[in-house]
């Protein structure tokens, strides 16, 4: 095969500006159809295809379940019992059961409105916007956290960018950035999501793309036939000892629930 720039032309290309400017320019001719050839990640699903995926299998059509909240910190530890429906993508009620002085608080999300109900105050609150993101009960987790709200789906682009194999798994990453004046208080998010549809891990960076916190997933078991992380510990980033571990002692998926389980009046109802 032929050198396409023999020894001897390149020597008198190369010593002259013109000569410098045409090598540039031919050699540019020649990378540029391979960088853009080179391959993405594989995978015949797109980004958004991947995320909604994961979303749609955590939350499935609907579920009940009963949950253990574990909140640490370096000098006190709390522990919470839960009781929690969710259906679709955007309807969850959550009631605490334990300990008895916060029994019969609860939260109840349908769309993307959020009540609290006291008990002590016999009281529903509607939550602004703006609380959305503030801590739920004291947790690492914020009340959009809990509810797993579809601003994921919606507020956010998604971009491919790499994959592994863990476990005989394919592990797709994905970077989740801010769609222009969405209302949301991340500057980026990062996806680990497994080819089963399992999230692993999202990470939640600032304005300044500096990393905040990370929820993490584990204990995957067999739930009505499926497999399910039964763990979920979300941490601080710059802290090793403080973290909230969300563990499922009870759950299951089902079709549908009663359309009257997320109403205001169904808050008070099973708070009691």
């Amino acid at each position: 095969m032929k050198m396409l720039f023999p020894h001897r032309t390149f020597q008198k290309i190369h010593h002259t500006p013109r000569g410098v400017l045409l090598f540039t320019r031919a050699l540019a001719a020649l990378l540029l159809p391979v960088l853009f050839l080179m391959p993405a990640p594989c995978t015949g699903e797109s980004a958004e295809t991947i995320v909604r995926d994961a979303f749609d299998y955590w939350r499935g059509e609907a579920s009940v379940s009963r949950l253990t909240m574990t909140i640490h910190r370096p000098s006190w530890q709390r522990t919470v019992s839960i009781d929690a429906w969710t259906q679709g993508e955007s309807e969850s009620l959550f009631v605490i059961k334990a300990p008895a002085k916060d029994r019969g608080n609860g939260t109840l999300k349908k769309g993307r409105t959020m009540w609290v109900y006291n008990p002590k105050v016999n009281k529903i609150i509607k939550l602004p916007p703006s609380m959305m993101s503030q801590s739920w009960q004291g947790s690492d987790f914020s009340n959009n956290d809990l509810a797993k709200t579809d601003s994921l789906i919606y507020d956010y682009t998604h971009s491919l960018t790499g994959q592994t194999t863990q476990h005989g798994h394919t592990v797709y990453s994905i970077r989740s950035d801010p769609k222009p004046d969405a209302p949301v208080i991340w500057g980026m998010i990062t996806l680990e999501i497994r080819d089963d549809h399992i999230l692993l891990k999202e990470t939640f960076f600032d304005e300044e793309l500096e990393p905040v916190k990370e929820m993490t997933a584990s204990d995957i078991q067999p739930v009505d036939g499926k497999p399910f992380p039964m763990t979920w510990r979300m941490a601080k980033t710059d802290t090793q000892d403080e973290y909230t571990l969300m563990v499922y002692d009870a759950l299951t998926f089902k079709q549908e629930l009663n359309p009257n389980t997320f109403t205001r009046a169904n808050l008070i109802k099973v708070a009691r």
